[in-house]
């Protein structure tokens, strides 16, 4: 069987256990919002978490190619199997709303879908599954608008929306295999995202945009790897108009005096946002309502916060000074990042740092805002990051936002097997060190 997959039994068992439960997941869920969809989630962990096991810590050998092949051929078959099914989530139908509307030659921005003036866009099969179709104005940036336009000129079917994301999702993976390659990893780590449960179900079987950005941010990390920066920053300038959470990382892209980058970056924004601008303020939609709605300006389901808050108590009117430490913290940290010495390219592990940093402090009450951490475990195969973006999936079972007691199971064990494990590779390297002038 290795002579034919490239691949030993227990990673084909691996496998095997990954397809029986996806296919139990497609043909069980049904409806939108089934928390079920959590129990598949968790219970795939196990089997992704050993076949990531087991990639990491074999040797790459002469069926290299056939192993890459049958970890590719395996997660498409998964994400084919899911495709069809109906979506978790009702985001999908906002984003066909919201290419339908410009179809029609009308700016996205201006109108609530329940508007009047939109009455003769309304149909039985898109508008009443919209989310906040009373009250929210989109909240999805201008990248996200052209890439709803584009994709609605060739079909108004979910089905081919969650198709253009799964093409984006294949960039995303081309992507990481080209950088796997020029930074002598191997290939096969790609298993490390082809596999994991998260993106199957967020993106092949909701059509959650986030990979557009996730697609986006890694075509910016491969450019200044060519060191591109001005492609670079066009790309990450596409992505933050996608999903804003993006421009975290840009501190891991940025080289000190060089103002191609940021002037790319900046360009490209201006230029998104052009065809828009005559929604005025109402460009930047439901955003600020939304931040109010999570209750992230009280601090609802922030797990730092929330575990301050059980040993002081504490008002939610403090919560800015919460944010404002978090801010600085990354500012911190994205300064460390910018002036480190490192090599030329594009500096993932700054990038890593900073998003898990961020995801960590902000603790998104979605599982799907995780999924951008995922890309990053093919260089940088953190086991508490592994055990974070798998944990995450408890979301869906949680309340909403969630409770301490619901994060704790997310983000306690997380944060101990961070610090257990970087403590660890400390103690490694200072053996190390040790070993050097005795050995000389």
């Amino acid at each position: 069987m290795k002579r034919l997959t490239g691949l030993d039994w227990p990673i084909l068992t691996a496998a095997a256990c990954l397809l029986a439960l996806t296919i139990a997941g497609a043909t069980g869920i049904t409806h939108f919002d089934d928390a079920n969809v959590g129990y598949v989630l968790l219970l795939q962990s196990a089997p992704y978490a050993v076949a990531a096991w087991l990639i990491v810590s074999g040797k790459p050998d002469a069926a290299g190619g056939r192993a890459l092949a049958t970890i590719l051929i395996v997660g498409f078959v998964m994400r084919l199997l899911l495709l069809p099914g109906t979506p978790i989530s009702t985001d999908i139908f906002r984003y066909v709303w919201d290419g339908r509307v410009q179809g029609a030659g009308i700016n996205p921005y201006l109108h609530l879908p329940s508007d009047g003036a939109l009455t003769g866009l309304r149909d039985g099969a898109i508008y009443p599954y919209i989310n906040r179709a009373d009250y929210a104005p989109t909240i999805y940036p201008p990248t996200s608008q052209v890439i709803f336009y584009l994709v609605t000129r060739i079909s108004e079917a979910p089905i081919v929306m969650k198709a253009a994301m799964l093409a984006f999702e294949a960039v995303a993976v081309w992507t990481i295999l080209q950088l796997l390659a020029m930074r002598g990893l191997p290939q096969s780590r790609i298993l490390l995202y082809a596999w994991h449960p998260l993106p199957l179900w967020e993106f092949a079987r909701s059509g959650h945009l986030d990979i557009a950005a996730i697609a986006f941010l890694l075509l910016a990390f491969l450019a200044m790897e060519r060191r591109s920066p001005i492609l670079a920053g066009i790309a990450l300038g596409a992505g933050v108009l996608v999903k804003y959470f993006p421009v975290v990382t840009g501190p891991a892209l940025y080289k000190r005096w060089d103002w191609r980058f940021p002037l790319a970056f900046v360009a490209t924004v201006a230029v998104l946002y052009l065809p828009y601008v005559g929604a005025g303020t109402k460009v930047f939609g439901f955003l600020g309502h939304y931040i109010t709605e999570e209750g992230f300006d009280r601090g609802a389901g922030v797990f730092f916060w929330q575990l301050l808050g059980a040993v002081v108590p504490l008002s939610s009117q403090w919560f800015v000074f919460y944010v404002a430490a978090a801010v600085l913290l990354l500012a911190v940290l994205a300064v460390l990042v910018v002036m480190r010495n490192r090599k030329p390219g594009a500096d993932l592990a700054g990038a890593m740092l900073l998003a898990v940093t961020f995801t960590l402090v902000f603790s998104p009450h979605y599982a799907w805002y995780f999924a951008w951490l995922i890309p990053f475990l093919c260089f940088y195969p953190v086991v508490g990051v592994v055990y974070l973006t798998c944990a995450c999936s408890y979301l869906y079972l949680a309340h909403w936002p969630p409770t301490l007691s619901e994060g704790l199971p997310i983000y306690g064990p997380c944060i101990l097997i961070l610090i257990a494990e970087f403590a660890l590779r400390g103690r490694r390297k200072l053996e190390a060190r040790h070993a050097d002038p005795i050995a000389a």
